[in-house]
């Protein structure tokens, strides 16, 4: 079902412009007045991550008129594996102004407007409220909620995708229209049921796919051409090459925000409360491990020193003198008879939050005296080791 186009178009194309997106005119159902609106039209995109770079891109190159990128990091050599926006050149920049850069490059009409801060409570209302538009890659789910809840709030439609490993989610939420992100995600999942890209990886190209079927339905609604993903769900199966549809539907029993949350990481639980508590009391630093294994090779100190992540990740940096027991062996009970009754049990991961889970089970094992390395080996090879990769 086609809606109304959400933007009005433009006065005007130049000669140059006409030039430009002379491939677009001559589509009927662009046309002119589609191109116009397009020019028109003020789109944000949050983050210029994984999905943000294929995006900001093919906005760009599109013809969007105006382009807000909201983004605090800096760019990061891991980031160039599938954040095809930023180059080798641009490591440590703002990946906002790099972003900025690059689509100056593709096209130089596009106004591109950056807000280099953290979406949160604060700021997200007022950043929206200049912006048609909305696109929502982000990949924690407190961020996620914040997006939907101030996009509920202003009667805005956002087209949201996700991506992990080989599989892509792409929608689009307008609650005026359809379904919202909470009709999809009535809650966010327990804290640790569901790893970031950071901790189980993606497909590099994978952000291709999702991010250009986002730009896609993004041209759709600005333009008011075809059937936009509201009320639907593409799934994408990288390894089965496989495109699955799904229906979104309202809950009947479910009322839309009509104010934001006072915390949305407390709201998903990025610790569970166990873990939290477990931790507590538990945590040493990159820099007390140090010590301590520097005790233990002098004999003044006895302790097994447990890296809870995966197989892969550990081939790729660890701490010296761990051992490997991937926090699912914990979960399934597998883990305890491999570890010494008569030593102390220090855990780590990679930045801290899956060995404060493994912290829980074991002190509920009775393991009372087990601490945790808070950061994880990010903090050990930024703080200790730099001789070591990131990841």
């Amino acid at each position: 079902m086609a809606l109304a186009p959400l933007v009005e178009p433009a006065d005007e194309l130049t000669v140059d412009e006409v030039r430009r997106y002379s491939r677009h005119l001559i589509i009927p159902d662009v046309g002119m007045a589609g191109q116009k609106r397009l020019k028109n039209a003020k789109v944000l995109v949050i983050g210029a991550g994984g999905l943000g770079s294929p995006a900001l891109l093919y906005l760009a190159a599109a013809g969007v008129g105006t382009l807000g990128i909201i983004d605090f990091d800096t760019v990061d050599e891991s980031n160039l594996q599938r954040q095809v926006i930023h180059g080798q050149s641009d490591i440590g920049k703002s990946k906002a102004l790099s972003a900025k850069e690059s689509v100056a490059e593709i096209n130089p009409y596009v106004n591109v407007v950056l807000h280099e801060e953290r979406l949160d409570v604060d700021n997200v209302l007022q950043v929206f409220a200049d912006y048609d538009l909305i696109l929502d890659g982000t990949d924690n789910f407190a961020t996620r909620y914040l997006v939907n809840d101030a996009a509920v709030i202003l009667g805005k439609p956002y087209v949201w995708g996700s991506i992990y490993r080989f599989e892509g989610q792409v929608s689009v939420f307008w609650a005026q229209e359809g379904p919202q992100y909470r009709d999809l995600y009535p809650e966010p999942p327990p804290p640790g049921m569901v790893p970031s890209c950071a901790e189980g990886g993606v497909l590099g190209v994978l952000c291709a796919s999702i991010g250009s079927v986002m730009v896609n339905e993004a041209i759709k609604l600005i333009t008011g051409i075809g059937d936009p993903l509201i009320g639907r769900l593409l799934v994408f199966d990288a390894l089965e090459m496989r495109w699955t549809e799904l229906k979104i539907r309202r809950d009947p029993h479910g009322e839309p925000p009509t104010a934001l949350l006072e915390d949305y990481e407390a709201f998903c639980g990025v610790l569970s409360d166990e873990a939290a508590d477990a931790a507590a009391d538990s945590t040493i630093s990159v820099t007390t491990l140090s010590s301590w294994l520097k005790e233990r090779e002098e004999g003044t100190r006895d302790f097994v020193l447990v890296d809870v992540r995966e197989p892969n990740e550990y081939e790729i940096n660890k701490i010296p003198g761990s051992v490997l027991i991937p926090k699912g062996e914990f979960l399934a009970g597998n883990a305890l008879s491999q570890l010494p009754q008569d030593k102390q049990v220090v855990l780590q991961c990679k930045s801290g939050a899956r060995s404060a889970e493994v912290l829980a089970i074991l002190k509920s094992a009775g393991l009372e005296d087990s601490v945790h390395v808070g950061g994880g080996v990010v903090a050990w090879v930024n703080q200790i080791d730099p001789s070591q990769p990131s990841y």
